[in-house]
């Protein structure tokens, strides 16, 4: 795979008190922007947004006119210029006169930027893949993390001596050595308190104006359509924008409980789109497995990049040069199904201490209330909320479920740290000092849920399928304006994201506001044990693994002879995750 962004420095000349002028010269930094005067040079990719306003004219600027602002910035801003930038991106700033190397990702890391830095060298990459400046080792502590999250949380890649820039964040390296900075406060506005009409006025017209953004300079332009609130908001402001019946692609799959491509009809025949189906087989997870697994720099288990990689492929295949997905509303505005019953389980709390403490010894394991059907669920409730967030968010964990030591080797098990997750957890839910439960986990989810998982997942797919995407649902001005709404407007008692749906009601079919929430999954656990082919490559990626010395054999053995064909939707997630970190293994050898 190719770098879009890259670059090598020899710190040792650029830190020298003693810079000479042809430094600069010497200088390469590649990007699909790039800007230089006679001090300073400036790469980057995205659509970075540099002025007063943030204005939506950026967008359309040519794009050596992109790096020229931000590098113009830079001189009058120093690191306070990503303050004042918005959009997507990810850049590097050489300064040879300030003797220093900055970088820095957007807000939700829609852009990402990969970096290896030591006392002689910094180099630099959107992919961790791309960086050769190091031995290439990998790190087992971030397989288990990526075993644990299904994915690999930045800062940590899978490669022991590169990091990745977590969202919102950048470096600054110079005389004084390596630091990151986080350049975007996390603060909510709790106390505003807006008049429903005009709030509702100016978030259809934000939504509007994002979609619009998308389409300049564009011949075609598609949106992903699965038929929930997001995508249909999305989809629905195309066809009205543009006036025709706009290319939107849905993905659909043949079995039980997995297909939601009902609710994409509804969307589609509401707003009048040109609406494109693609029910994925288990013949194309068959084909498509390694090569999705393996486009990833680092493993990657979200199911759904597969199924976005079909619709990606297909939007291409019509001739679009474009897709926006929905992606963010859900974290913007209260809409997964986690937050009520947080909020639930947070009720706990407001019981006296004196009477937690009475009752919480009558529910352990031994306690003879929980063998009584209706007390079974009472003492699970205690014992669930009795833990605190956000440890209590992974309480359902599969990996921990199953027993690390009943999954995994004990060599493996001996070189990493299984509290190291739970520590990870912690500092990122204590970036954000809300007062209230809803705001504090959405920006928990802005890293894990946005920069870490779906927005990788859609980047990838899009990009195997040579097709640029952006998520207008995540613009600057959307973000900011649902920081500033009351906390009760997003979760509502028990109803999830209260305001969206109501003040999109009349915009969106009835249907798509009422229709319960539901994930966009994969039933590969289903398939593996009806389709022998795909219960092959499970198997043999498995069981090689094992030979690594990372599973247990007799965990694989169990896995496929009794945990799977007893529950096939729910130890399929582990059979995926294992797959998918095989096929990507066998790529970096």
């Amino acid at each position: 795979m190719k770098a879009r962004l890259f670059g090598h420095l020899d710190l040792t000349a650029l830190l020298d008190a003693a810079t000479s002028p042809e430094l600069m010269r010497s200088i390469a930094l590649h990007g699909e922007q790039v800007a230089r005067d006679d001090r300073a040079i400036c790469a980057l990719i995205g659509l970075p947004q540099y002025g007063a306003g943030l204005s939506r004219e950026a967008d359309v600027a040519p794009p050596v006119g992109l790096a020229a602002s931000v590098l113009a910035g830079w001189h009058e801003h120093g690191v306070d210029l990503t303050a004042r930038l918005g959009g997507s991106y990810a850049l590097v700033i050489v300064d040879t006169v300030r003797r220093s190397a900055f970088l820095a990702v957007d807000r939700f890391a829609i852009e990402t930027l990969c970096f290896f830095a030591d006392a002689r060298t910094l180099a630099f990459a959107d992919r961790a893949d791309c960086i050769t400046a190091h031995d290439q080792q990998l790190d087992q502590q971030a397989i288990f993390d990526y075993l644990y999250f299904h994915m690999i949380p930045a800062p940590r890649t899978v490669f022991r001596h590169v990091r990745r820039l977590p969202a919102a964040h950048a470096l600054l390296v110079d005389r004084q050595g390596v630091r990151e900075i986080r350049h975007w406060p996390l603060r909510f506005d709790e106390q505003h308190r807006p008049s429903f009409d005009a709030a509702r006025d100016s978030f259809r017209g934000l939504i509007r104006d994002s979609v619009a953004e998308q389409l300049a300079g564009q011949h075609r332009v598609g949106a992903f359509l699965s038929g929930g609130t997001d995508s249909s908001t999305v989809a629905g402001m195309l066809c009205q924008i543009t006036g025709t019946a706009a290319p939107v692609f849905s993905i659909g799959f043949d079995a039980e409980g997995y297909d939601e491509m009902e609710y994409a009809r509804i969307a589609a025949r509401h707003f009048g789109c040109e609406h494109h189906e693609y029910y994925v087989t288990p013949a194309d997870l068959l084909a498509s497995i390694p090569a999705v697994a393996q486009h990833h720099d680092q493993p990657f288990g979200n199911s759904s990049a597969l199924p976005a990689y079909y619709c990606a492929q297909v939007a291409k295949a019509d001739g679009c040069s474009k897709m926006l997905a929905g992606d963010g509303g859900d974290e913007l505005f209260g809409g997964n199904s986690r937050y009520a019953m947080q909020r639930l389980f947070e009720f706990y709390h407001s019981v006296p201490q004196a009477i937690r403490q009475a009752i919480e010894p009558m529910c352990a394991d031994g306690s003879p209330l929980r063998r009584i059907p209706g007390l079974k669920q009472a003492t699970g409730y205690v014992r669930h909320s009795r833990v605190e967030l956000p440890a209590r968010l992974q309480s359902f964990n599969l990996l921990m479920q199953l027993d690390p030591t009943q999954v995994l080797s004990a060599d493996f098990l001996s070189g990493i740290d299984v509290h190291e997750p739970a520590r990870h957890m912690r500092a990122i839910w204590n970036e954000c000092q809300a007062r209230s439960l809803i705001n504090r986990m959405l920006a928990y989810d802005w890293r894990y849920t946005l920069a870490d998982s779906d927005l990788p997942k859609v980047r990838g797919a899009a990009q195997m399928a040579g097709m640029p995407v952006a998520y207008p649902l995540l613009s600057d001005r959307l973000t900011d304006f649902s920081m500033t709404l009351p906390p009760n407007w997003k979760l509502r008692r028990f109803k999830l994201r209260w305001f969206f749906k109501e003040a999109l009601r009349g915009f969106l079919p009835d249907e798509i506001i009422n229709k319960k929430k539901k994930g966009f999954g994969l039933p590969f656990g289903v398939w593996t044990t009806r389709n022998p082919p795909l219960l092959e490559l499970a198997r043999d990626s498995l069981e090689t693994l094992a030979t690594r010395g990372i599973v247990r054999r007799d965990f694989v053995d169990r896995l496929f002879a009794s945990y799977l064909p007893e529950h096939p939707g729910y130890y399929g997630e582990m059979v995926w995750i294992l797959t998918m970190l095989e096929q990507w293994l066998r790529r970096h050898e």
